[in-house]
């Protein structure tokens, strides 16, 4: 059956099937084609979208502006609404449903962008949630698949760090429905979700896909993608001490790399990265722990194997590919 998204959100990855997921990858790789080839988009062309951000973002933001201008949207980047303060959620909903063709949520709460997708009337867009960030993995996917010559049953993903945090579960959920096959390699403390990985174990007995959770390192052998993420969320700055004791042995290295046995892995990072000393906060953590780098060394992040900005990049491609979709 032909895939047809108009109309429906994007609020998780659990919502949509290997052939829809594989349709919006094939249409980012069309999409970003086009503009490669200087190729003006006109498929949201009179539409208006707005942008509503809890939590800041380089990346997220500018892939919406940026995807909705070069298919001929507008964009309101709204910062100072009243929701959730003088206006209910759902009254805020209902009223940029009436202007808007489309609203894209980057903040905390889950509820919150499901209740904007439930009351609005258009589609809703997940721009990042404590839950999950299910943009960030098609941007991840399609950077895998432009880089590792394999079909997605052979590829196998490993993320090393915090695996219970937003990008690590959509890794996971994304890798289980299309079959992939997805490694968190952590401390206990930060396994994900029991219940959710016994149901996308479930999801995995009818995709052919894998999950294997463990404590060691060595878990990474066999990777063709090793992937890492920051070790202090936004609004968990206090935890900086206690996630630096437990995750100080994942540091993602090149001896880590090495233990792939994989000269070709590449290397992901969804950013912002403290792989040196050029942020505040790096220096800040260097003054108080004596650490230059945190979840990944700066020789990591700078070599051939790192596809960091192809993947950045790719977070346009694939998020108008979305917006095209199901606006």
């Amino acid at each position: 059956m032909p895939v047809n998204l108009k109309g429906r959100s994007f609020l998780t990855l659990k919502d949509f099937n290997k052939e829809e997921i594989m349709y919006l990858l094939n249409l980012s790789k069309d999409l970003k084609a086009k503009k490669r080839m200087g190729i003006k988009g006109d498929l949201l062309s009179g539409k208006n979208i707005v942008l509503l951000f809890e939590k800041t973002s380089t990346r997220t933001r500018c892939a919406f502006e940026v995807a909705a201008f070069d298919e001929g949207a507008n964009v309101t980047f709204l910062t100072n609404s009243q929701m959730g303060v003088k206006e209910s959620i759902e009254d805020t909903a209902k009223v940029l449903g009436r202007m808007y063709d489309g609203i894209e949520f980057r903040g905390y709460s889950q509820k919150t962008v499901e209740d904007l997708a439930k009351y609005s009337g258009v589609p809703v867009f997940n721009g990042l949630t404590d839950a999950c960030h299910p943009t960030q993995f098609l941007a991840d996917m399609m950077t895998i698949l432009e880089n590792v010559n394999k079909p997605l049953s052979h590829i196998k993903l490993t993320f090393v760090g915090d695996a219970k945090n937003n990008v690590a579960n959509s890794l996971m959920i994304g890798c289980a429905i299309l079959g992939a096959h997805y490694t968190a390699v952590a401390p206990k403390e930060c396994w994900p979700d029991e219940n959710l990985v016994s149901e996308m174990k479930a999801v995995c007995e009818q995709s052919g896909g894998t999950i294997t959770i463990s404590e060691d390192i060595a878990a990474v052998e066999g990777s063709d993608a090793v992937y890492t993420d920051v070790w202090v969320s936004m609004g968990e700055g206090d935890k900086y001490a206690e996630r630096i004791a437990l995750l100080k042995d994942y540091t993602v290295t090149m001896d880590m790399l090495k233990m792939t046995k994989n000269d070709d892995v590449i290397f992901l990072h969804c950013l912002p990265s403290f792989h040196d000393l050029e942020t505040e906060i790096g220096k800040d953590v260097y003054e108080k722990y004596g650490l230059k780098e945190m979840e990944v060394t700066d020789e990591v992040f700078r070599s051939r194997y790192s596809k960091v900005f192809d993947e950045a990049e790719n977070r346009l491609h694939t998020i108008k590919a979305v917006m095209v979709a199901m606006i």
